[in-house]
């Protein structure tokens, strides 16, 4: 079945119900419109009030106690969705701007000529119809906004807002996802003793199946995490488990690595991750040479290797996504690994412990109005020693 529009005809003279009523009994019996009436503005403003489900008011300008053009202003503070047609003599060009200055969508002249206000209400319903379909899809994306919104709530909240801290080092971590949700996530993992796990990911893609794969990842990763007592184990495990499931093709880059809180000592394995970046008291950096390993995800079978590194008196362990190295500003120049040693140098000689939020800002700061294309994460390790 069609949809019913209704309309309200104000006019003071009496011949034009049954006038209308008689022209429009195609449209009428075909349910396509249904139509009231009024005599003056005063009358239609009561029928509006009291009845909601009019769609289109179609009213003569010159009437007593309230003409149209009053009329016309008045419709909106009832119902705002109405639209107005407006009847005028022939020629009354004044009148008629003013109509439509007030709101009014459309007009039509007397004698009225009923071919002409078929076209007329035709064009206004077909208006209507795209302005509802505005309004749902408006709806719609205000509903959409809001489940993402949540859903970034969530995500954001499985992400750690209390870091471990000593005599001997601090820690600090943040994720900025470039959309409402991210690919992007980092864990600190509390093992035994003096040693936690450390793991900063990037899943590829963005937006929510992104964001529903790291889900995953970091599930699985601190499940094993938990179980396996050395880094290339934990990785193979989560791989394991990912890859036969993982219908969508999708992968994870994973760097975990062991800290010793006691000896600074971190064992690491990677997989297909960036390398971390060791700066050093006196400013300078070195990159962490990285085991062979690849993405998670992609072949169920793959062995994974670990290495270990000491860290140094004053020593910053910098973690960080691709988000971090291949952020763009407006030239299309990349921040790259090289300046991310220059900026750890400044951080170094202003006393920074703190890197991770650091490196998100000088990022943002070189990025200026460039749209962030990618999740930007960042973990930092310092070493008091």
């Amino acid at each position: 079945m069609s949809e019913k529009f209704k309309i309200l005809v104000v006019d003071d003279e009496l011949d034009v119900e049954p006038l209308v009523l008689q022209r429009m009994r195609r449209e009428i019996r075909r349910g396509t419109y249904e139509f009231g009436f009024a005599h003056n503005g005063v009358e239609a403003l009561e029928v509006l009030n009291n009845d909601d489900s009019y769609d289109i008011v179609l009213s003569d300008i010159n009437m007593p106690e309230m003409d149209g053009l009053t009329l016309l202003e008045q419709i909106p503070s009832v119902n705002p969705n109405i639209r107005s047609v407006i009847v005028s003599a022939y020629g009354d060009m004044k009148n008629i701007r003013t109509a439509m200055n007030r709101g009014a969508f459309d007009f039509v002249t007397k004698p009225i000529d009923f071919e002409d206000l078929r076209i007329t209400i035709d064009r206004t319903v077909q208006h209507l119809r795209m302005w509802r379909d505005a309004l749902s899809a408006r709806d719609n994306l205000i509903s959409i906004q809001n489940e993402l919104g949540i859903a970034s709530d969530m995500q954001q909240s499985i992400l750690p807002k209390q870091f471990p801290e000593s005599d001997s080092f601090v820690m600090h971590g943040v994720m900025e996802p470039a959309r409402e949700v991210g690919g992007d996530f980092f864990d600190i993992i509390y093992i035994s003793g003096d040693r936690c796990g450390i793991a900063i990911a990037d899943v590829s893609d963005k937006g929510v199946p992104a964001a529903m794969f790291m889900m995953s990842s970091r599930t699985l990763l601190k499940g094993c995490a938990l179980g396996a007592m050395y880094p290339e184990k934990v990785l193979e495990e989560v791989n394991t488990l990912l890859a036969p499931e993982n219908d969508a093709g999708m992968f994870v880059t994973v760097f975990y690595g062991i800290f010793d809180n006691s000896t600074g000592e971190i064992e690491y394995s990677n997989g297909g991750h960036n390398p971390p970046l060791i700066v050093h008291a006196d400013g300078s950096s070195d990159y962490l040479e990285m085991p062979p390993g690849i993405a998670l995800g992609v072949f169920p079978e793959m062995v994974f290797e670990s290495r270990k590194a000491q860290l140094r008196r004053g020593d910053t362990a910098v973690f960080y996504t691709d988000g971090v190295t291949e952020a763009m500003n407006v030239e299309g120049e990349l921040f790259g690994e090289d300046r991310l040693q220059q900026v750890a140098a400044e951080f170094v000689g202003e006393g920074k412990t703190d890197f991770s939020r650091a490196v998100v800002e000088a990022v943002r700061d070189f990025a200026g109005e460039a749209e962030q294309s990618d999740d930007i994460t960042c973990v930092s390790l310092h070493w008091k020693g």
